[in-house]
């Protein structure tokens, strides 16, 4: 294969793989949905073989159960690896609230703002999809204002388990998912570090309560199958 010809069909899984990733962080997919590919390769207008391997990838990084190809899903998590996840994401995302409060310029806080502005009207509409979108943007901004490439990195890994059981409780979390968005852009105005932290935390922990519970309830409801 010419070398130009093997960059683009690499440049072509990346686009994939990366608007796969997107896809799942967030809330397109709900845990347990299934993945087709060739339904995806003719809405990506590609042919099957960088969606085999964006999917074989996606895999690797615990974001989809391949049981066979005919049966390909979005990984569900168990209320001990969700917790896992939580208590790593307390810290990181409470770290870039943090160095984003030393730095947040008034632009900053205005792009927040139009997110939160969003998203209640999200809440309204009750578009769960949109809601979910913005609810990412919300929590990936903090480490672009922070100026941490490599926190955003390890975060985008998390947020692909993360995402579909956002998207999943989103419209039953109510206000819970949004209410505590709010301590932080108000921190980052005061240029808070310790309460811009600790409100992000609030969010993971108390906002997130919602995702939890169903994560529990959908245990319990398979114990009682078995």
């Amino acid at each position: 294969m010419p070398e130009f010809a093997t960059l683009e069909y690499e440049n072509l899984n990346s686009v994939v793989y990366a608007a796969l990733c997107d896809a799942l962080m967030q809330g397109r997919f709900q845990p347990g949905d299934r993945l087709k590919i060739r339904d995806l390769a003719e809405q990506f207008g590609t042919s099957v073989t960088p969606i085999r391997d964006a999917i074989l990838r996606l895999a690797n990084d615990e974001a989809i159960t391949f049981r066979s190809p005919r049966d390909i899903r979005i990984a569900g998590l168990s209320e001990a690896r969700y917790r896992e996840i939580r208590a790593i994401r307390v810290r990181l995302e409470g770290l870039a609230a943090e160095t984003a409060a030393q730095v947040a310029t008034s632009a900053d806080i205005l792009a927040l703002e139009q997110i939160l502005r969003e998203n209640e009207q999200a809440i309204a509409d009750g578009d769960r999809l949109k809601g979910t979108q913005l609810n990412q943007a919300f929590h990936f901004m903090l480490p672009q204002i922070a100026g941490l490439p490599v926190l955003t990195t390890i975060l985008r890994r998390l947020w692909l388990q993360m995402g579909p059981h956002i998207s999943d409780a989103y419209l039953a979390g109510g206000r819970a998912m949004i209410d505590h968005h709010y301590p932080v852009v108000e921190a980052l105005k005061r240029h808070d570090s310790p309460a811009a932290s600790m409100a992000i935390v609030d969010d993971i922990l108390l906002g997130g309560k919602p995702i939890l519970d169903r994560i529990a309830h959908g245990e319990e409801r398979e114990a009682r199958r078995a």
